[in-house]
């Protein structure tokens, strides 16, 4: 059993709750994130959910998205997770923002998550090994392309996804300038 943190409103902490049961109903509010990965080329390196998964299978994500467990940080939990999932050593990873979303998924769960956006610069695609459990595909994409195919194809997408690109869109948000010292 995988136990993740689960907070109030102002993302503090409250305990941890098992995984399956932050998501069953309508959820228990708990801190998740979204870690996007840019190539060199500033492009995003985009996974989709594996079949497997309970919320959202086979969607189009961010490059990893989890949560966060007791003693990490959304950059420790970042870290763990981009090795677990595309076996990925992250040297600079930067936190962005955060959000609050709740939102059902059919009659099977919710996200009810604080979600951080991180953000990692200059890995090479080629080199990720992807855990078949967590993602299906990989592929990259400009942030321009993303943008615009989110807008048009909603729902192909996650709904945390949609909402990190809705507030990078309406920051007018440059990801590949945050390394630029």
């Amino acid at each position: 059993m995988e136990y993740i943190v689960i907070v109030d409103k102002g993302d503090n902490f409250i305990g941890v709750e098992e995984k399956e049961r932050c998501h069953d109903g309508d959820g228990i509010l708990h801190r998740g994130f979204l870690a996007m990965v840019l190539n060199d080329s500033g492009e995003l390196l985009l996974t989709r959910r594996s079949d497997r998964k309970r919320l959202w299978p086979g969607f189009w994500d961010c490059t990893v998205a989890s949560h966060v467990i007791k003693g990490e940080d959304y950059i420790q939990a970042s870290r763990r997770r981009l090795s677990q999932e595309i076996g990925l050593t992250a040297g600079d990873i930067k936190y962005m923002f955060k959000f609050h979303y709740h939102i059902r998924y059919k009659d099977l769960g919710s996200e009810n998550e604080i979600c951080a956006v991180t953000l990692v610069n200059g890995i090479d695609a080629g080199g990720v090994s992807v855990n078949k459990d967590e993602i299906s595909a990989v592929e990259t994409i400009t942030m321009e392309s993303l943008m615009k195919d989110v807008k048009k194809n909603k729902r192909k997408y996650t709904p945390w996804l949609i909402k990190a690109m809705e507030h990078i869109g309406s920051n007018e948000m440059n990801l590949a300038d945050v390394f630029i010292h």
